[in-house]
This record gives C-alpha cells, sequence and structure tokens, in this order.
C-alpha cells in the first residue's frame, strides 16, 4: 500500500515540493518527474524553469493543500490533463475536461497530412468528425485562416470545451454544430474530412485500466474490431467530400493494413499510410472515389 501524499510535514520550498511529489509519484511510471513538475507548477503557479531556478523559494501553506490532492489523483491514474484542465497540442493551449479525450502527440500527424493535402489556396470546407476538444479543427484553422473549418461531435459537453477552446484562442474560422458523424453536414461538399474515431477494441484490458479507463468510453471504444466507426466514416464520406476530396483517419498503430484495405475495397485512390513519430502506422488517407 502506498504511502499517503499527507503524510508528514509539508515540504517548506519549491524544491522541496518537487522532490516529495516525484517521489510519491514514482510508482505510476517512467514520466513521475514531468508529470511532478507538471503538477507542482500549476499548483504553485510556477514555470518549469522556476522550479529549478527558484527551488528555495517559500511553499504557501494554501499551495500544498491544492498540491496534495492533485497528486493523490494522479496515483490513481487519473491523466495530469484532467487535473490541469488543460494541455497543448500544435503549440495551442487546450482546456480538456473528462467530457473529452486527452489530445496526444501522435494525433499532430493527422494534422501534418491534412494541411499537406490541402492546397493554400483551398477554400473548399473541410470536417472535422468527433472533435472533442477541438485540437485537430483548431490546429487547422490556426495554420488556414482561410479555410472554414466544420467541427462536429455526438457530445454537447465535448462541443461546448471545443467552442470554449476556439473563443479563448481567437480562432473565428471554425463552425461547431452537433450530431452523430454525417448528421450535421447536411449536404456539405467538403475538401476533407479528418477524424480521429474510436478504434480501442472493445476488450481491450487498456479500457479498463490506467489512464484510458478515466477518458469517456464512447470516443474509445471502436467495437470487437476496433473498426466500427473507421468503417462508417470510409462508407459515408464519400457523399460529403467534393471531387478530389480527401478522407483523412488515425486509426491505431496495429490498423493499419485493415484501414486500406476497407478504403480500397470501397474504390477510394492512391491509399496511403503514413507513420508516427514513434515509427507506427497511425494515419491512412484515400481520394475520393
Amino acid at each position: 500500500m502506498m504511502p499517503s501524499v499527507r503524510d508528514g510535514v509539508a515540504p517548506r520550498t519549491l524544491g522541496e515540493a518537487l522532490e516529495r511529489a516525484a517521489r510519491l509519484l514514482s510508482p505510476v511510471g517512467a514520466g513521475a518527474r514531468r508529470d511532478a513538475e507538471v503538477l507542482v507548477g500549476h499548483a504553485c503557479g510556477a514555470t518549469r524553469a522556476t522550479l529549478v531556478a527558484d527551488a528555495g523559494r517559500a511553499l504557501a501553506p494554501a499551495a500544498w493543500s491544492t498540491l496534495a490532492p492533485l497528486l493523490e489523483r494522479r496515483r490513481r491514474g487519473e491523466p495530469v490533463a484532467y487535473l490541469t484542465g488543460r494541455r497543448e497540442f500544435w503549440s495551442l493551449e487546450l482546456r480538456v475536461t473528462p467530457a473529452t479525450l486527452v489530445p496526444r502527440p501522435e494525433t499532430e500527424l493527422l494534422v501534418e497530412r491534412a494541411l499537406a493535402r490541402l492546397a493554400p489556396d483551398d477554400v473548399r470546407p473541410v470536417v472535422d468528425l468527433g472533435t472533442g476538444s477541438g485540437a485537430v479543427a483548431l490546429a487547422l484553422a490556426r495554420e488556414r485562416p482561410r479555410l472554414r473549418i466544420l467541427a462536429t461531435d455526438a457530445s454537447a459537453q465535448a462541443l461546448a470545451v471545443a467552442r470554449d477552446n476556439a473563443a479563448r484562442l481567437a480562432i473565428p474560422n471554425v463552425e461547431f454544430r452537433l450530431g452523430d458523424w454525417f448528421a450535421p453536414l447536411a449536404g456539405l461538399r467538403c475538401g476533407a474530412i479528418v477524424s480521429n474515431p474510436p478504434y480501442v477494441r472493445s476488450d481491450d484490458p487498456l479500457l479498463r485500466r490506467g489512464e484510458l479507463r478515466f477518458e469517456p468510453r464512447t470516443a474509445l471504444d471502436g467495437g470487437p474490431d476496433g473498426l466500427d466507426a473507421i468503417r462508417r466514416l470510409i462508407e459515408g464520406a464519400p457523399a460529403h467530400l467534393a471531387p478530389g476530396g480527401w478522407l483523412l483517419l488515425e486509426h491505431g498503430f496495429d490498423q493499419g493494413a485493415a484501414v486500406r484495405s476497407l478504403l480500397e475495397a470501397h474504390g477510394y485512390g492512391a491509399v496511403r499510410t503514413w507513420h508516427d513519430l514513434a515509427g507506427r502506422e497511425r494515419v491512412t488517407e484515400g481520394a475520393r472515389p
């Protein structure tokens, strides 16, 4: 049994708080030190540089009162992004809540590939299906301010977070619509459709342990083989893609071959899978059949 975070005397300085936090979080995994830095900085209003350069600064009693419960929650596996309420994606600081997935670095590949497939002067609408916190839609909109981005989600709570992120970041060229997959598009023809859909297999033990158990199940569970949502997107996208339009999908590292096969079976052209920075198949694209 792990000792309680509140055992013993409260740390007196930033440096002591950081060392204790790192020690308490060590059972969580290899990223304990980085998690400790983020949580101590969040609770104490300190940057990472300050934690190093001003380690002897006195720690206010209220700061430890704020930090201690965050450390307890992190030790139970809750994602750091939910504890701080924010996550950086594509150099954008996004608000996140348990109603949204935590944006992950590998999803930036989806943004990169969409930008590569959209000419700088392309003004055809682009759709982000299942936008969650708005990460992909807002990154595309920031890079291409002339584009009209339509972001949809079946969760009203997630969509409220995405709208808040757009307003806070002053990104005006994103429209948000509530609805399941293609339902909100109303006959719209797009230059590209992008999506990071649910693709974890229903029986994957990761859904019941670790950080994933805190994230919305509907945004993760892709059915028995993880491909239920991907099938729907591949089948439905041609009706909403303009000539020459692209469908770009994030998927599991072991699903590339299956996604390519589905796209080819539905007549998509130029089908190709791209690897993330870890060398794993992560995003597959195809041109409208």
